[in-house]
């Protein structure tokens, strides 16, 4: 049947002659076939316009590919303006930016981190505000849409922990659909406005979620590690949800080492630079995601472990060496 189909489709655009008079799909008018090319993902957009000329001009309309960042990312619409200033292809270099996952092997801070094949940290350009846009769904239901700017330059910010808040309250109206944590999917883009560049900060589908039964709390991590085997550090996207009320109290993003101690603002924006310069992750990378966070939080574990184990043992022997020098002081006394 489908190929009755094709063969119909080859004859409408045939004419007497048949085969001869065929249209080949570039005499289409190019407005019709923009409005086709917008219908299509951007992988398909961007392979599209590797296979000729004319298509390689289509696939660059700045207006199908700001409507495609939009679908992916709502809160794009929040974006201050400065973000896209003089950049004709900016919506394009964003999703190319921002819709894979970095690979960025950095090491164990507080080493400086290093991206493989780029600049080492003390040549990297530090973004001096950073605009997160933040969007979280359920089932293809918007829950939360807002993009967030981040004063990245003043002392407080790179001198603490490296932390943004997407949403910080007590309560609100409930959703029109009770929320189901392990439904939820979240997008996470950090933008730096100055030069444009964007990273993918979050694994979009969760790679755990954690249940505080004393407080009727669920945390859910969408978090993806950048480094090395038993070393890195990860980026932890966290949403709090209050299943008592079937809300969402909290939405946001820090960064941990492999000990679990929090990263400075400082490190952190390293990191975040690093990743903007380095590279992307094709496809498998959003399995992959949960997959290594799992093993930085074995690791970070096993590390925990042999540490307590290791200063048991000092203190174990701390202790024996006290006892035999109170004896040997008793012995003295009596001798």
């Amino acid at each position: 049947m489908a190929i009755n189909d094709d063969n119909r489709c080859c004859l409408a655009f045939a004419g007497d002659d048949g085969a001869e008079g065929a249209t080949a799909i570039e005499d289409l008018p190019a407005d019709v076939l923009a409005l086709v090319l917008r219908r299509l993902d951007g992988a398909s957009l961007a392979a599209l316009g590797c296979t000729s000329a004319a298509f390689r001009d289509l696939a660059a309309d700045p207006a199908a590919w700001r409507a495609l960042c939009l679908a992916l990312w709502p809160s794009l619409r929040d974006v201050p303006p400065v973000t896209a200033a003089g950049k004709a292809h900016h919506h394009r270099r964003l999703f190319a930016d921002a819709f894979p996952f970095p690979a960025v092997p950095v090491a164990a801070l507080p080493q400086p981190p290093t991206p493989a094949a780029a600049a080492p940290l003390s040549s990297l350009q530090l973004p001096a505000r950073l605009v997160s846009a933040v969007d979280l769904r359920q089932g293809g239901a918007c829950v939360m849409s807002r993009a967030v700017e981040t004063d990245a330059s003043s002392a407080w910010f790179l001198g603490a922990p490296f932390r943004v808040d997407a949403l910080a309250q007590e309560g609100f109206t409930l959703p029109a659909a009770p929320i189901v944590p392990a439904e939820l999917e979240l997008s996470w883009v950090l933008i730096d406005p100055a030069s444009g560049r964007a990273v993918n900060a979050s694994s979009r589908r969760p790679v755990s979620v954690d249940r505080r039964w004393l407080t009727g709390e669920t945390v859910v991590r969408f978090a993806l590690v950048l480094g090395v085997s038993g070393g890195g550090v990860v980026l932890d996207a966290a949403v709090t949800c209050d299943e008592r009320y079937g809300h969402v109290r909290e939405v946001s993003l820090c960064v941990e080492d492999a000990e679990g101690g929090g990263v400075s603002g400082r490190d952190g924006l390293a990191v975040v630079a690093a990743a903007m310069a380095g590279a992307r992750r094709g496809r498998g990378a959003e399995e992959e995601a949960k997959l290594r966070y799992q093993e930085f939080v074995k690791g970070r574990a096993d590390r925990k472990e042999r540490k307590a184990r290791r200063e048991g043992i000092i203190d174990l022997c701390c202790s024996g060496v006290g006892a035999a020098a109170f004896l040997g002081f008793l012995v003295m006394l009596t001798a």
